[in-house]
């Protein structure tokens, strides 16, 4: 009896007295509610039924309150933690799961498929950020490029189905094709038209083997690159931004035809009225944009100032990072070199007689107007698409004179680095 704190008699339909000792007892709650037939002393029940009402209104009022609490810590933690993850530490699988279904029609092949269409992985094509690419054939006639995904790759679901979303409503013909996809569970695999030739740096590098690219070539090459971003910027609805443009990603079909290539980093353009958008700075270095890079803002004109670093590697065929330079930057470089007034040497001496010197250094003034630090004042590129098919049209001709190649462009870049004349580049 010392130690009884509770005793709860309500609702048992009791009679009778409730007796003395339990009623002055102290510290012991007494509930008697449903009782009607108990009896006991007006005072005393009085007493104990006032002190069962408080302590039944204090009881709800703090469980109410430690819910409260505990509830509040919980989304508290929650939305901490969701802060604190990073889409790259997030699980592949995990991401997969918050990601809307894609929508296609005959396009999905299962991995049995895959393993079947590439004999089991036996010809290896390249080996990229994504995985391992290999040789394959649908349907046994048709060659295609199979993109696997590594399960060790930093490229997670999140690139893997924004590449094939962008590439199942997008057709140009200086844009990849995709054939069809993988998505079954971990085995990923994107499926390509082949592309016979390669990518353009291999064959400014030599790689390939065989005669290096001519002059005219690297410009037909260009023109046709510039074309395909060019239908991203304004073809596509809503516009794209690629977000990696360089020459692995130009790639080349058995006619040397070019088309642009890897789209897992490219990006939704803003909406009308707005000038850009904000997101992680992503993309390949030495080829990003030092305004977005330092802004994180994004537009179509990082675009244009990678693309204009392709023109560099065309025209110098040299390295875009090289430690070993005065100026280990490409754009750095040809900049030092154009101040100094050295021409010649920017120019790949394998195109030494065999080019139009107007032509190559307009396409030089192009190439530094896409640098331009300030990215309101590079061209678009529709205008570097208009500019780059005048440079082959006087290509083609050889009729052009290096003074009918001058333009306001050209007079403003040639100032800018103290250039009276067009130089003899070739």
């Amino acid at each position: 009896m010392k130690s009884l704190l509770l005793i709860n008699l309500s609702g048992n339909n009791l009679n009778g007295s409730i007796p003395q000792v339990l009623l002055k007892k102290k510290g012991l709650r007494l509930i008697h509610d449903g009782n009607p037939d108990l009896i006991c002393a007006d005072e005393l029940c009085a007493n104990k039924s006032i002190g069962s009402k408080k302590k039944n209104s204090v009881v709800p009022i703090v469980v109410s309150v430690v819910v409260l609490v505990v509830l509040g810590s919980a989304l508290a933690f929650f939305f901490v933690f969701r802060k604190k993850k990073t889409p790259n530490s997030a699980d592949p699988r995990t991401t997969r799961s918050s990601v809307p279904a894609i929508m296609t029609k005959n396009r999905r092949f299962t991995y049995s498929e895959v393993v079947a269409m590439t004999n089991n992985f036996e010809r290896i094509l390249g080996k990229g950020g994504f995985g391992m690419v290999y040789h394959g054939t649908v349907n046994g006639t048709e060659q295609v490029a199979v993109k696997l995904l590594s399960h060790s790759s930093s490229q997670g679901y999140k690139e893997f189905k924004a590449e094939v979303e962008l590439l199942l409503r997008v057709h140009h013909k200086n844009l990849v094709r995709l054939v069809g996809f993988c998505d079954e569970g971990e085995n990923l695999a994107l499926i390509y038209e082949y592309m016979a030739n390669g990518d353009l740096r291999e064959h400014m590098s030599g790689k390939r083997g065989g005669s290096l690219l001519n002059w005219e070539t690297r410009l037909k090459i260009v023109v046709e690159s510039a074309q395909g971003l060019e239908y991203l910027h304004n073809g596509c609805k809503p516009p794209m931004i690629h977000r990696d443009v360089k020459t692995t990603n130009i790639l080349l079909n058995e006619h040397f035809q070019a088309k642009l290539a890897d789209f897992g980093l490219s990006r939704s353009f803003p909406v009308e009225g707005e000038t850009h958008v904000s997101t992680v700075v992503a993309g390949t270095p030495g080829y990003l944009d030092p305004e977005y890079y330092r802004t994180n803002w994004l537009n179509e004109k990082s675009d244009v100032y990678s693309f204009g670093i392709v023109l560099l590697e065309i025209i110098t065929n040299q390295p875009v990072i090289n430690q070993n330079r005065e100026k280990p930057y490409i754009s750095e470089w040809v900049g030092l070199m154009l101040t100094e007034g050295d021409i010649q040497n920017i120019v790949d001496p394998k195109l030494h007689g065999n080019c139009d010197s107007g032509s190559v250094w307009r396409v030089v003034e192009l190439a530094m107007l896409c640098l331009n630090p300030s990215s309101a004042r590079r061209p678009t590129m529709s205008q570097v698409v208009t500019e780059l098919n005048e440079c082959l049209a006087y290509e083609n001709s050889r009729e052009g004179t290096s003074q009918n190649m001058n333009s306001q462009s050209s007079i403003e870049v040639r100032m800018n680095f103290g250039i009276g004349t067009i130089p003899d580049a070739c």
